[in-house]
């Protein structure tokens, strides 16, 4: 069996749905980061069957709303002295800003690189939002 060790200081991101944790990997820019991260794929799980999970060996800020886009039934575990101290539940976020990219060619976005990419919740069943622009959807 594997055996990853404990972290004694830093952020667990449990419950990821099976195959999604190098996604949020490279969306929250992790490889960036000066301090050990482990991903650990498929691991067993009552609940889910199967989950991912990423154990990073540092406090670091994490961005909440793109874990809640990615993986809204995620759980964030803040670890001090080896122990769990506190549980961040996700959601989908309201509002997405430079998370995603709109798909509309005609869109301002797509004209002026600049202009930030806003995106609203649409419809929090299908996960789908657009683009506060052009009403693109984005799912």
């Amino acid at each position: 069996m594997l055996s990853i060790d404990s972290v004694e200081k830093g952020v667990v991101i449990d419950h990821i749905k099976a195959g999604t944790a190098m996604r949020i990997y490279q969306y929250l820019n992790l490889d960036a980061l000066d301090c050990s991260v482990a991903i650990i794929k498929n691991a067993k799980s009552v609940k889910l069957g199967k989950k991912d999970i990423i154990k990073i060996e540092d406090r670091i800020d994490l961005d909440l709303n793109v874990l809640g886009y990615m993986d809204p039934d995620a759980t964030v575990n803040i670890i001090e002295d080896g122990r769990i101290t506190s549980k961040l539940k996700l959601s989908l976020p309201d509002k997405l800003i430079n998370v995603i990219r709109c798909k509309n060619p005609r869109c301002i976005t797509s004209v002026e690189q600049e202009i930030i990419q806003m995106f609203k919740l649409w419809d929090r069943e299908k996960k789908s939002y657009r683009c506060v622009y052009c009403e693109q959807e984005n799912n």
